[in-house]
Order: C-alpha cells, then structure tokens, then sequence
C-alpha cells in the first residue's frame, strides 16, 4: 500500500458515496468482502454487525442510501498500513467515522471495520 494508491482509492470512494451511484461505490468491494459496522443491525437486521459478501453489502449499502437521503461525507484524512488504509471522515448525523479497510491483491478491499464517535 501506498500513499498515492490509498488518496486515490480514499477519494473515489468518498465521490461515489457523494454521488450516490451505488455501482460506483460497489466497484471498489472484492466478491468476498467481510463488512463489520454498527449500523449493520439497524439497516441490515443482521445482530452480528459483520456482512460476508458483495451481495449481502449490496443490499445493505442500497438501504443506507435510502435512510439517508441527504448522505455526505466529507474526507478528513487517509493513514496508510500494510495492505491497508484508515479513512477518517465526517458522516451522517454528525458523526465521525474512523473505517479501516484492507485491500487484496486486486487493489479491492475485501475487510472493513467502521468504527463512529458523535462530536
């Protein structure tokens, strides 16, 4: 992992949330991707908070957009790791979001942890 790679990836995925194409956002998931968040339950009714596969994350990113209509996010930065990156963002409700993603071979991100603070 990169600098350069994680900006890149950080802001195209930050502009198809803004956007709202749900295709765009999905582009950057590998087929087995494993999503861990604590909105998963509420919008998912999934109580372990972890969704396994783009299929499942699919469904519940398209509800996401829903609840939210007015969903924006504003990147604040991008920390890079070993095969990772940490986004460190504003998201709804006030809420500040620290998502750590690892990205496979393929330059897809196939784990996410999100983790939220209220401001």
């Amino acid at each position: 992992m990169n600098e350069q790679f994680a900006r890149s990836l950080a802001e195209a995925w930050i502009g198809a949330w803004n956007r709202h194409d749900l295709e765009a956002i999905l582009h950057h998931y590998a087929p087995d991707v494993e999503f861990t968040s604590p909105f998963v339950p509420a919008l998912s009714g999934d109580p372990s908070g972890t969704l396994h596969g783009r299929e499942r994350l699919t469904a519940y990113f398209r509800k996401g957009l829903q609840s939210y209509p007015d969903l924006h996010f504003d990147l604040l930065h991008v920390l890079t790791g070993i095969n990772s990156l940490m986004l460190y963002y504003r998201s709804v409700n006030g809420l500040l979001a620290a998502e750590m993603m690892t990205v496979n071979a393929e330059g897809l991100i196939n784990t996410v942890r999100v983790h939220y603070v209220k401001e």
